[in-house]
């Protein structure tokens, strides 16, 4: 069985003054350390203060092609009149911020023509897409997305432009959504007495502080303080997705909550698991694991892990 493995990062403000630093290499040496065939990226921020707007696309390639090319990996797919940059990015025409997917050309194969970025209106952060060669029966569509932070109802129609990106007629493409989804999971799981219970638990309740309604259920603040997961609850209805760590009953483990505050932004929110990969439904079968990678060089390198799963091709479709 020759497996795959996906892996995401957010990776907390990339930005071209990041060369060379510490915070650099450790995120070179947490992507080598878990060694991915595709990688979803989030964050590579362009300052905008200094940069030109003419020149924001050719610094965020540049700096997204140096990554990968430090990571044994590659994010080109060839220049062309409308993608003249030849690198697998998207964002928001209006904000220096990148989603992007980064791949090992020696084990997997880039489907010609099939990259495709999604920015305004449809995503608040650019949504990176493209189609790739694992060895399965048809090649997998892979989407690296990042969410709305501050509405709850720009997430919910994010989810509703993505399940577009992925459906056809009377199905679903064969693929992966990984990304920071900056929102809980809706992914339910069966406890021993047979009820069904949320595989990330309510981390809201007890807190009070100005930014509740970020994440919030209109109308629960100061009572229940349930968490908005409708944003994944389209993704996953009936099956149309799955979240890969509750579909293979995986320990619930935090993406983000490990840096204090004033390592990164502050944190009211305290450890929660936003970073997910969500399967379609032709590719779930082929889940055989799924992670949250700590080393040392992981901690230090953003304030988001890295979720990765393990594929095997053969069961795709």
């Amino acid at each position: 069985m020759l497996t795959k493995r996906l892996a995401n990062l957010n990776a907390y403000k990339l930005t071209p003054a990041t060369r060379g630093t510490s915070s650099w290499t450790a995120r070179v040496t947490a992507i080598r350390e878990i060694n991915p065939d595709i990688l979803a990226l989030q964050e590579v921020v362009i300052d905008e203060r200094v940069t030109s707007r003419d020149c924001w696309d050719r610094e965020a390639a540049s700096l997204i092609q140096d990554l990968a090319a430090h990571c044994g990996l590659t994010a080109a797919v060839g220049t062309t009149n409308g993608y003249p940059h030849g690198t697998a990015m998207a964002a928001n025409w209006h904000r220096p911020w990148w989603t992007a997917l980064l791949w090992n050309p020696e084990t997997v194969q880039l489907v010609e023509d099939s990259y495709r970025p999604f920015g305004a209106p449809d995503f608040w952060h650019g949504c990176t897409t493209a189609r790739f060669d694992v060895g399965a029966q048809e090649p997998i569509l892979v989407a690296s997305y990042h969410g709305d932070p501050f509405r709850p109802d720009f997430r919910y129609n994010e989810a509703l432009r993505l399940k577009g990106i992925f459906r056809t007629a009377g199905g679903v493409k064969s693929g992966f959504v990984m990304g920071d989804f900056n929102a809980l999971s809706a992914a339910q799981v069966r406890a021993a007495d047979g009820t069904l219970h949320y595989y990330d638990h309510e981390p809201y309740t007890g807190q009070d502080h100005d930014d509740l309604e970020y994440q919030l259920m209109e109308g629960t603040i100061g009572s229940t303080q349930l968490a908005d997961r409708r944003q994944t609850e389209a993704l996953l209805r009936r099956g149309f997705m799955v979240d890969a760590a509750a579909h293979l009953g995986a320990p619930q483990h935090p993406t983000v909550g490990h840096w204090p505050d004033g390592k990164g932004d502050p944190d009211p929110w305290g450890e929660r698991r936003i970073d997910l990969i969500l399967a379609t439904r032709p590719a779930a079968p082929s889940l055989i694991r799924y992670g949250i990678h700590r080393s040392p060089a992981a901690l230090n390198a953003a304030d988001h892990l890295m979720p990765y799963i393990d594929i095997n091709p053969e069961n795709i479709g």
